[in-house]
């Protein structure tokens, strides 16, 4: 199940309007048949047993297994897991195990057994995409009041020109502590209420004019170049192609350099902003 405001929903499938300052906080009681669980796996009565929580976030390429609890009972015991992960560690794909382990090594179990302490005996996997289709990238509360920003502006986006860096640090979403709009719409990003949607699509619509614009504007950025994965230049090809698919960099430069404002108004529509997805 997902906590959000102490309330438990079902989990979903995806967080379109997740960001990274969201963390993420999950509960779920496991109800395990310990003698069975041993008796499948080869193991003795006394096998030392415990139920794991590990996570895997695609988007960070990290991994961690933040809780554990060993299993005392003989026959059958409920588990009560609550884990909350940092949204600063995720991005992408979160992807949940819940896996139950052989908590010590077992030297004198049988030569078909498992002996080794962390191996698996049962495991379960649900998934949990924490982005839609838009890359995702660090984001900053900021006081633009200290900055070179104007004062009333709700966000900027900062992006490296050099695009070989890789994604996470060649981009930065600013977003202003004074503007409360901006603020109230992503720390309730995991429950938007009706304006906190419309705000956040706002936002995404912009960063993705930027990130296109930056992207045409860069003469390095067209089809034969060949950037790696994770790069900021692989991150722009593929929002390009997703939003303008079929059709050539050099022909969506001549919009943009011809037509500004139109070609604006196309990313909005290519963007679907204020759509319901």
């Amino acid at each position: 199940m997902l906590v959000v405001d102490e309330e438990q929903i079902p989990l979903p499938s995806h967080l379109p309007d997740w960001d990274y300052r969201t963390d993420i906080r999950l509960r779920r009681t496991v109800q395990v048949d310990v003698g069975a669980l041993r008796t499948g796996a080869g193991l003795p009565p006394d096998a030392p047993i415990a139920l794991a929580v590990v996570w895997t976030a695609t988007g960070s390429g990290l991994r961690s297994s933040p809780c554990r609890i060993p299993i005392k009972a003989a026959d059958t015991e409920s588990v009560h897991l609550d884990v909350r992960i940092a949204g600063a560690d995720l991005g992408g794909l979160l992807i949940l195990e819940t896996v139950a382990v052989l908590d010590d090594r077992m030297p004198a179990a049988a030569p078909i057994s498992p002996r080794r302490a962390g191996s698996v005996l049962w495991r379960e996997r649900c998934e949990l995409r924490l982005q839609g289709d838009a890359p995702q990238f660090p984001l900053a509360i900021v006081d633009f009041g200290r900055t070179s920003f104007p004062n009333d502006a709700g966000w900027h986006l900062q992006i490296s020109p050099n695009l070989s860096a890789a994604t996470m640090g060649a981009m930065l979403l600013l977003i202003n502590e004074r503007n409360q709009a901006a603020m109230s719409a992503f720390k309730n990003a995991a429950k938007p209420r009706a304006v906190d949607k419309a705000v956040l699509s706002t936002i995404y619509m912009d960063v993705a004019r930027t990130m296109v614009e930056h992207a045409l504007r860069s003469e390095e950025f067209s089809e034969t170049a060949d950037y790696e994965d994770e790069t900021l230049g692989a991150t722009l090809t593929a929002l390009v192609d997703q939003l303008f698919p079929g059709i050539s960099i050099g022909d969506l430069r001549l919009r943009m350099e011809n037509a500004p404002a139109h070609f604006a108004s196309e990313i909005q529509a290519a963007v679907k902003v204020f759509g319901d997805d």
